[in-house]
């Protein structure tokens, strides 16, 4: 069975969206933290900690599932095809642009075509 034309368009979302992902993990890291660490704890900043620490390991969670999703659609495998649906689903929340191309991706995904192209036991 043929690649699916627009499985490419999804995986480059995917990897943008890895991409700011990373770049806000690392402004946190470096514009955030160290400025913090370097006062003295009180409960408002142990609070701060806490919060920012919340946001890197939800942008972790964003990275690893959009480089999965990335890296299994340009692999053709189904796991790929589920993590860039959670990605689109993510994406629901980026409003206006994420909110457009998540609903795209998400009607694009769950296409007959394009599942049957994911089904092992079609090709």
């Amino acid at each position: 069975m043929q690649k699916p034309e627009l499985l490419v368009l999804v995986a480059i979302w995917d990897f943008l969206v890895a991409l700011v992902a990373l770049i806000g993990i690392c402004a946190i890291s470096v514009l955030a933290f160290p400025p913090i660490i370097g006062q003295a704890y009180g409960p408002a900043l142990v609070g701060l900690v806490f919060g920012l620490s919340v946001i890197m390991l939800i942008f972790v969670a964003i990275l690893v599932v959009s480089l999965l999703g990335g890296i299994g659609l340009l692999r053709s495998k189904e796991w790929g095809r589920v993590m860039s649906l959670v990605n689109a689903a993510f994406s629901l929340f980026y409003f206006p642009v994420g909110t457009a191309i998540g609903v795209l991706a998400i009607i694009y995904l769950t296409r007959t075509d394009v599942r049957g192209y994911f089904n092992p036991v079609a090709r």
